[in-house]
């Protein structure tokens, strides 16, 4: 009855230690913590758009990110500036505009982004080719 009290210990595969395991399982709650931010059909396409294009407005954004929606992409952008991937401006204009653009810790996904756009051109030539 005793052992019901006792704390769960990791029980490690052969090979690895506890400590493996607990590296493991860090590894696999930050590709996770990732996959919150930026998953969806739309954030990663936001980040590029405002990564390659610079600061872009509102309107501008909604026309550069073929088929998201108005409420979609308020929805989006808030989530990245929540997560401080993106800032939002408010511009003392009448009417008043709003500008977006890439945080110096956004722009850290840089490389993720290079790889991801890398994959995709790479992938539609194999694709055309039917093949490889």
């Amino acid at each position: 009855m005793n052992d019901v009290l006792s704390p769960v210990r990791e029980i490690a595969p052969a090979g690895h230690t506890e400590s493996d395991c607990r590296e493991q399982n860090h590894k696999i709650l930050a590709a996770r913590d990732v996959m919150e931010i930026l998953s969806g059909k739309w954030k990663i396409q936001i980040i590029a758009a405002l990564m390659f294009k610079g600061n872009m407005r509102f309107m501008d954004l909604l026309r550069t990110v073929d088929g998201i929606g108005a409420k979609m992409l308020s929805k989006e952008l808030q989530d990245l500036e929540a997560n401080r991937l993106i800032t939002r401006t408010v511009l003392p204009t009448k009417p008043i505009t709003v500008d977006y653009a890439i945080t110096p810790y956004g722009k850290t996904l840089r490389s993720v982004i290079n790889t991801i756009v890398n994959w995709g051109i790479n992938h539609r030539k194999t694709i055309m080719r039917g093949g490889d």
